[in-house]
């Protein structure tokens, strides 16, 4: 069974940074894309950023171009989101998600971090 479990949110003011961790476990991820996700208060989720586990390849929503980026750790099976330059937008749940057919498109949700950027 796949499961996904975040870990690294917290408070943060505007112009910090943060890491968040996504654990991935449940089954081999070297053929998968692996995504972080977000969902602000009273809006729909969006897409933030995705890379292929076993590629250099990523995609950046344009808002976070820049101040984000994704890694992943093959042996700890962990992949990363460093934040930089954190904006009061920025806050919201995050969430770690692992799917097979894109970028965009995700099978395996994790419960989410929340992320708090203060002004």
């Amino acid at each position: 069974q796949v499961q996904l479990v975040e870990s690294g949110g917290g408070l943060v003011q505007a112009g910090g940074s943060l890491r968040l961790s996504c654990a991935a476990s449940g089954r081999s991820f070297s053929t998968y894309y692996m995504g972080w996700f977000r969902q602000a208060p009273e809006k729909e989720r969006e897409f933030v950023v995705s890379m292929r586990w076993s590629a250099v390849s990523t995609r950046y929503a344009d808002s976070v171009k820049g101040r984000f980026t994704i890694s992943r750790d093959n042996a700890k099976r962990t992949v990363y989101l460093q934040m930089n330059s954190l904006k009061p937008e920025d806050t919201g749940v995050y969430y770690c998600a692992a799917g097979e057919k894109s970028f965009y498109d995700m099978d395996y949700w994790g419960k989410g971090t929340l992320v708090t950027v203060s002004s």
